[in-house]
């Protein structure tokens, strides 16, 4: 397989491994500086390749971020459909819990990568695979609370409401806790913070 070099003295990736590389230092660098510290050169260097490097795959810092915030949406995914597998599958006010809860676990243990992926940088007209990988995670709520109000609610305004209001209360509770507005929970572990967590989407759903 050939082998990329982009430099003297730089890293060697294989043809194709030089994207993951540079997506897992953009992870690496959000999570350090955030996005205003972010920095395309400095990513580069984190990966261990040339300032240039990026050009290969990312015509800017636009689009690196672009293409991490999609990761960022598929593990979202991932997240809210793991903490369903926990729940028996016919208990639906359980499954809305469980996709409210992995929502608000991906945030709290990703915050940086979930300020981004809700960010200025990353909207506006957007590339299809972006798009494709924020709606797969808005499906699974959007799912969970068709499961729990019927398929034919969501044929009506009423249902989408429901969809609303469920999306506004976990995404409320995600941003809250990210920005340390809740330090009396979020200082725990989340292990620690799930039956409260739970408590809460429960109550909500109630309301």
């Amino acid at each position: 397989m050939t082998d990329l070099k982009t430099r003297a003295g730089s890293r060697r990736y294989h043809h194709g491994e030089l994207r993951e590389a540079l997506l897992a230092a953009a992870e690496a660098e959000l999570t350090e500086k955030g996005e205003d510290g972010f920095s395309l050169r400095s990513t580069a260097k984190r990966a261990g390749v040339s300032h240039a490097a990026p050009a290969h795959h990312f015509r800017d810092v636009t689009a690196l971020l672009r293409a991490l915030a999609q990761r960022g949406f598929d593990r979202l995914t991932d997240c809210m459909k793991s903490e369903q597998a926990r729940v028996a599958p016919g208990d639906a006010e359980a499954m809305l819990s469980a996709a409210g809860i992995g929502y608000v676990r991906f945030a709290v243990e990703n915050r940086a990568l979930f300020q981004l992926m809700f960010g200025g940088r990353v909207q506006g007209p957007v590339p299809a695979e972006l798009a494709r990988a924020g709606d797969a995670s808005f499906s699974v709520l959007v799912n969970a609370v068709a499961r729990l109000r019927g398929a034919d609610a969501l044929k009506g305004e009423a249902g989408w409401r429901d969809v609303t209001a469920a999306w506004a209360m976990v995404h409320g509770y995600a941003h809250l806790a990210i920005g340390n507005k809740m330090g009396w929970l979020t200082d725990q572990p989340f292990e620690a913070q799930r039956p409260v967590i739970e408590e809460m989407v429960r109550r909500a759903l109630r309301l």
